[in-house]
């Protein structure tokens, strides 16, 4: 049974069949208790890595609609350390717990079967040994045939460390590719199309689900000093209503992100490494302590400031420690500056993303906390979206604050621009009783995107606030930003293009309108 819980279809009779052989042998007799006892320790400890590997993808599956070997989560796991593992189940420990519990039942279960194997006395008929080596021969030949045989938790889960730990190594030695990166940017001869100075800052940040923002009509007041900007900016800001990530995890969305949403065997260019070649000096700030972003993004740059060293979920830096090195990187005296701000957001664990006691929502009886009821919410669930908006409200005045210092800060008669987008959303109890990544609905996938520029382009698409906006095109909207021409842009990409042309993502969800 918990086979099938971790597998469907083929794939459980596979299961069923490389479990089978140690099975058969409790249903042969022995007569030597020495060899009873050690039958019953092996079978014991082959069914159980049968039942771990099932129960662990049942836990995936159920969690986040993902298999042990999706990029998802072999991603997730080459980018934890066991700091942050810790961290995580003490976030997530009732199901781990429940999950546990089943497997303990299955262990005690197996452990009483065993110990009734057959023991030494009336041979077993001559159909059953026929029986027993018809199984013995088919899972025989199950484990000749090698995609049956990496099925075998053993196998399976050897090759699963050696693709995390291979994949950590890669994360580990960086430099040739940023050079490569580079060396690629200088090749296209970028050009910035604009005298003067020029500032960009880029705002990226964590789990934001514009669902729970009031700036896209959510109904508690999660970010009045962005609504309070709109108001006094009006077409000036612009508000990306349907703006979606293609991604519902870090680091493929920042791959995305800065590569332009092309594969790797296309050599695509990086963001950053066009920034520089087209002469931008570039900030990379962050409130992440993360290995794989510093040397695959971060590192391009030629400043980079890392304000929180205490890498995970239990990380308590909070996102405005990074407003002084924003300032300073505005008040430097370079000609041309991209400042990229990597902030935390509401990056679990949410209670962590905000100041001890500023939670307005903590117990608030209001329509959303009804509604969340309505819709059979846990009570964990409606306390997660509690902390989780007002993580959003602290949130609100970090990225408005940004706009302002990019506002105040800077030459007269310079051009500067400001961009604020997600990587991705978050589940907080909209589709299901779930909070956190959601690959599987489309809270995982609605981000918000926000755009400021000093100087208002002679051209700007009347419907660019409503056309939908996909966040592994925005490096194509960003080098709009910069104002920066090279071989091969695409201005069919860029959302602040005329001849922007949409194209839905694939995601794993269904989406019935990527405008609502």
């Amino acid at each position: 049974m918990l086979i099938a819980l971790g597998h469907d279809g083929r794939r459980v009779a596979q299961l069923m069949v490389l479990a089978a052989p140690a099975l058969v042998w409790l249903a042969w007799p022995v007569r030597s208790p020495r060899v009873h006892r050690f039958r019953i320790v092996l079978v014991w400890l082959w069914v159980m890595g049968f039942a771990l590997d099932a129960v662990t993808r049942a836990y995936l599956l159920d969690a986040y609609q993902a298999a042990p070997d999706s990029s998802l989560v072999q991603s997730a796991a080459a980018n934890t350390n066991r700091r942050e593992a810790g961290e995580y189940l003490s976030m997530h420990w009732r199901a781990t717990l429940v999950w546990c519990g089943g497997l303990l039942l299955a262990a005690l279960v197996v452990a009483r079967n065993a110990r009734r194997g057959a023991r030494a006395g009336e041979p077993p008929p001559r159909w059953a040994i026929t029986g027993m080596c018809a199984i013995l021969a088919i899972g025989s030949i199950a484990y000749l045939i090698k995609p049956w045989r990496r099925l075998h938790p053993v196998v399976f889960w050897a090759d699963w460390s050696h693709s995390v730990l291979a994949l950590r190594a890669g994360w580990a030695d960086q430099q040739r590719e940023r050079d490569l990166a580079l060396s690629r940017a200088r090749a296209t001869r970028p050009s910035v199309a604009m005298d003067g100075p020029a500032t960009l800052v880029l705002v990226i940040t964590d789990s934001i689900n514009r669902d729970n923002m009031a700036l896209y009509g959510y109904s508690r007041a999660t970010t009045p000093r962005l609504m309070a900007y709109k108001a006094q900016l009006k077409d000036q800001l612009l508000v990306m209503r349907n703006a979606w990530s293609a991604d519902a995890s870090t680091i493929p969305a920042l791959r995305n992100m800065f590569n332009f949403g092309l594969p790797e065997d296309q050599q695509p260019q990086h963001v950053l490494a066009l920034a520089r070649a087209a002469g931008y000096k570039v900030w990379w700030m962050s409130n992440h302590d993360d290995v794989a972003i510093e040397q695959k993004h971060a590192r391009l740059a030629d400043m980079v400031d890392i304000v929180n060293r205490t890498p995970g979920r239990a990380g308590a830096s909070l996102d405005g420690e990074l407003l002084d090195c924003v300032q300073e990187a505005l008040e430097d005296p370079a000609e041309r500056k991209l400042i990229v701000v990597h902030l935390m957001g509401a990056h679990p664990h949410y209670n962590l993303r905000f100041p001890e006691g500023a939670n307005p929502f903590d117990d608030r009886i209001d329509d959303v906390e009804e509604a969340l009821e309505r819709s059979g919410r846990s009570m964990w669930v409606r306390k997660f979206r509690q902390e989780y908006d007002a993580a959003l409200l602290y949130h609100d005045f970090v990225v408005a604050e940004t706009l302002e210092l990019t506002r105040r800060i800077g030459r007269a008669e310079g051009y500067r621009a400001w961009m604020y987008l997600s990587d991705h959303g978050q589940e907080v109890g909209h589709w299901g009783n779930h909070a956190g990544h959601s690959p599987a609905t489309a809270s995982g996938y609605r981000i918000p995107t926000v755009i400021w520029r000093n100087r208002s382009p002679k051209r700007q698409p009347a419907d660019a606030e409503t056309r939908p906006f996909r966040a592994d095109w925005s490096g194509w909207t960003i080098t709009d930003l910069l104002n920066i021409r090279w071989n091969g842009d695409a201005t069919d990409r860029n959302a602040l293009a005329e001849g922007y042309r949409w194209q839905a993502p694939t995601l794993p969800v269904e989406v019935t309108s990527f405008e609502d």
